[in-house]
């Protein structure tokens, strides 16, 4: 389904910021229309004010500015006769559609000769940080991506009409840091029915995404120096959480059981927290096994350490029953439960959440207070009556028959044209799938060349720490339809030979 995009304008002109520009009135003792035209016409050349903006009406701008009207009108002849303006009848006066040819736009300079200010370690830290660039278009096997179909846009689209028709004054002003009462209470509900969560709503704290609670997490859990464990390989963005906050990290190495906690207890037995993706471990896609959850649980009371499990992607398991939560196996006492609704729904949404233990609820809802305040109103009315009307759990449901059907073309496609250079890995779950390259082909090299024909695969090597790397790529199947699976692994194909 496509959706036409909206320029917010007056007419068909571009967005206009004259009616808030600070103008200023003209001073005494040079001529008052030289001031309007100086005026009107440097902010046309710094850029603030657009080609084809509009500005304010003489009748407007005068009483603005304090003068007469016949000085305006007077300035904005002065500007249309040098082309910086232009005129439309019964509609007003314009800035120019083309200034090539009166000079050239140059944006407004602060001139210093300060020597530039110390940039503290972390700052520089951060900006080397090499994060995956955000791509509004979605490329064939780009990870993260959904699908929202016919009927779950139409009932989107009635949920937020009935949320605009009943806004109140909760919408319009602040509220609970956590988030909505009854969408905390609709997510708890959920939880307890999907994934065996023992949770109450109070221990419900609404975020952004994923990334959001992980971070709210970090900031409540670990000061400086403090030792974590991380999986090896994994999630770069958990890695770089935790690492800004500077904690010592411990990479705990991944096998077919999941992350080796043996391991784990062997590099840092006094770790304050440990970070895991148990149901679908990102990005080799394997599960933790039964044994070994219960083997972290047992280390995290006996070392009186948290766990931060991410269960991200958890609605789509396509064979065989869940293992249950870590959160319920430990009843809520030593694990903070990490969800979010953009892979469930789509990542635009920006809400997920945290369901942390009583004794923590407190200070995470301070610190997601003293982040940003609170969730945006709208959004969670929303998603609550997307829920309360069922079309959460029929979206969900429909989704996994379609991404299970994604995932099969999709295997089979590439085992079948690639099959000799590519071992393809089948998850039970989760929303993309590993293909080992075999010989000793970089993973490096076929992403860059994927990229040239337009596809979007992840070389797995650069999320490993200190493991010792596997060279594959990770291909997301939940944003594309199984119809262009078999073209998309063509060129595929062709870029690697």
């Amino acid at each position: 389904m496509t959706l036409k995009r909206r320029t917010t304008c007056w007419g068909d002109s571009p967005l206009s910021w004259a009616e808030i520009y600070p103008w200023r009135s003209p001073e005494a003792g040079a001529p008052v229309i030289r001031q309007v035209y100086d005026q009107v016409r440097d902010a046309i050349m710094s850029g603030a004010l657009k080609p084809g903006g509009r500005l304010p009406s003489s009748r407007d701008f005068a009483a603005r500015l304090g003068v007469a009207r016949a000085s305006v009108v007077a300035a904005y002849e002065q500007l249309l006769a040098e082309g910086y303006a232009a005129a439309r009848g019964g509609s007003g006066t314009y800035v120019s559609e083309d200034l090539s040819g009166v000079a050239e736009l140059r944006p407004a300079v602060v001139e210093t000769s300060r020597a530039p200010p110390s940039i503290p370690a972390r700052v520089r830290d951060l900006d080397e940080i090499a994060l995956p660039e955000p791509r509004p278009e979605a490329r064939l096997f780009a990870t993260g991506r959904t699908l929202l179909d016919a009927r779950a846009f139409d009932a989107w689209s009635r949920s937020t009409r009935r949320a605009l028709r009943t806004l109140g004054p909760v919408h319009f002003g602040y509220s609970d840091p956590r988030g909505d009462a009854e969408l905390r209470a609709a997510i708890a509900d959920y939880l307890r029915a999907a994934r065996g969560v023992t949770c109450t709503p109070d221990q419900v704290i609404v975020t952004a995404g994923a990334q959001h609670a992980v971070d709210i997490a970090v900031r409540v859990l670990l000061k400086t120096g403090d030792k974590v464990w991380n999986e090896d390989p994994g999630y770069l963005a958990t890695r770089h959480a935790l690492v800004s906050a500077g904690a010592e990290v411990s990479y705990v190495p991944v096998d077919r059981f999941g992350m080796v906690v043996a391991a784990g207890v062997a590099a840092a037995p006094d770790a304050k927290v440990a970070c895991v993706t148990p149901s679908h471990q990102y990005p080799l896609g394997v599960t933790l096994s039964m044994g070994r959850r219960l083997e972290l649980l047992a280390w995290a009371r006996d070392a009186g350490a948290w766990i931060i499990e991410d269960d991200y992607a958890s609605e789509f398991r396509y064979d065989g029953p869940p293992l249950a939560s870590l959160q319920s196996l430990d009843g809520g006492e030593r694990v903070i439960y990490v969800g979010t609704l953009n892979k469930a729904l789509f990542p635009g949404l920006r809400l997920g959440y945290a369901v942390v233990p009583q004794a923590l609820a407190g200070a995470f809802a301070n610190a997601r207070q003293l982040m940003d305040r609170q969730p945006p109103t709208l959004t969670q009315a929303i998603v609550l009556d997307f829920m309360r009307e069922g079309q959460f759990a029929a979206h969900i449901r429909r989704r996994r028959i379609a991404y299970k059907a994604q995932r099969d073309v999709l295997a089979a496609e590439l085992s079948a044209r690639l099959g000799a250079v590519m071992e393809v890995e089948v998850p039970d779950g989760g929303m993309h799938m590993i293909a080992y390259l075999k010989g000793d082909r970089s993973d490096l090299e076929v992403e860059a060349a994927a990229a040239e024909a337009g596809l979007s695969v992840r070389a797995i090597s650069r999320l490993y720490r200190q493991a010792q790397p596997r060279s594959g790529l990770m291909l997301g199947f939940t944003g594309f339809p199984a119809r262009a699976m078999a073209g998309g692994v063509a060129r595929l194909e062709k870029a690697l030979t």
